[in-house]
């Protein structure tokens, strides 16, 4: 049986002794059964943290010292190239490399991201693995159902388990999952430390999400799987990005102007950010990272809708290019 919502913050000695659970910021029932079930999902150590950012900020401030060098995948996620910029402050450098070839030398993490978003990219496993330095996997769009990074050679996974894992847009939570216990150990002395804790009631929607995570994803996969073979024949249309599975999609229209005219358009896929709820979301992307992608392209996060209901959406705003 799952533990009930647990909010509190402190709980009483054992006979003047720490029994299992004594002050929230180091551990509480809920957010510790999250964590063995996340980690049982991806194979290694989960800890979470209060969002994605947090658990970036987490793992790289917590493994990594002064003047040491980052080789980050070029089309990962936007943030955190910007949280890598925020971190030079503290002599943390970072290098930009093509994910789908070896990472550079020199580098004492390796920062990865399988598919990455929204360029739909995959990572050289093999390569990175080959690397002398860590290496993180950012699997948030692929999610422990579709691939299990430290099986692959990684020796941690990242989610922003805001998206799929969480799955309804409601919850804002991270997670870091480890492939060492030595690597959980100094993270969670980290987190308590600096108090980047997650909430019992976020850790409670994520064992929620849980349940149904492998029945959503196999949905938003097959629907994804046939609007992108869909969206390639349409005449309006000039690329389609999809690495064969999630339900993590992106394609290109001419230009900026026609791109905001088919988010603006659409009466069911919601004009939003974020991804991996049961509600389809698509946005521009130019908004937020400018030169980093096309102007026309659009990143389109399958929810959970019929695919016949979603494609006769797509069609109708793209006749407004």
């Amino acid at each position: 049986m799952e533990p009930p919502l647990d909010r509190s913050t402190t709980w009483p000695y054992v006979d003047g002794e720490l029994g299992p659970f004594h002050y929230a910021r180091n551990a509480h029932p809920v957010g510790v059964e999250a964590e063995r079930q996340l980690g049982v999902l991806d194979g290694g150590e989960a800890l979470l943290f209060p969002s994605g950012m947090g658990a970036t900020t987490a793992l790289v401030l917590g493994l990594l010292s002064p003047g040491s060098t980052i080789a980050l995948a070029q089309d990962a996620y936007y943030g955190t190239g910007v949280l890598l910029s925020e971190l030079e402050r503290w002599e943390l450098r970072h290098v930009l490399y093509d994910q789908t070839g070896p990472p550079p030398a020199g580098a004492e993490l390796v920062w990865i991201e399988a598919p990455s978003n929204p360029l739909l990219t995959m990572p050289d496993f093999e390569a990175a693995a080959a690397h002398p330095g860590l290496v993180v996997c950012d699997a948030t769009a692929a999610t422990p159902v579709l691939l299990r990074p430290l099986e692959r050679g990684c020796d941690f996974v990242l989610h922003s388990a805001t998206k799929y894992l969480a799955g309804h847009h409601d919850v804002l939570l991270g997670a870091v999952v480890c492939g060492r216990a030595e690597h959980a150990a100094r993270l969670r002395e980290l987190r308590t430390r600096t108090g980047i804790v997650a909430a019992p009631d976020a850790a409670w929607l994520l064992l929620r999400g849980l349940k149904t995570l492998e029945v959503r994803v196999a949905r938003q996969s097959e629907t994804a799987a046939t609007l992108a073979g869909r969206l390639a024949e349409h005449e309006a249309v000039r690329i389609v990005r999809y690495p064969g599975f999630g339900g993590l999609l992106s394609f290109d229209v001419a230009e900026g102007e026609a791109a905001r005219r088919v988010e603006t358009s659409t009466m069911l896929i919601v004009n939003a950010t974020s991804l991996g709820g049961v509600a389809s979301t698509m946005e521009t992307r130019h908004r937020w990272e400018g030169g980093r992608v096309p102007a026309g392209l659009l990143r389109l996060a399958v929810g959970l809708e019929p695919v016949d209901e979603l494609w006769h959406d797509l069609q109708q705003a793209l006749e407004h290019v």
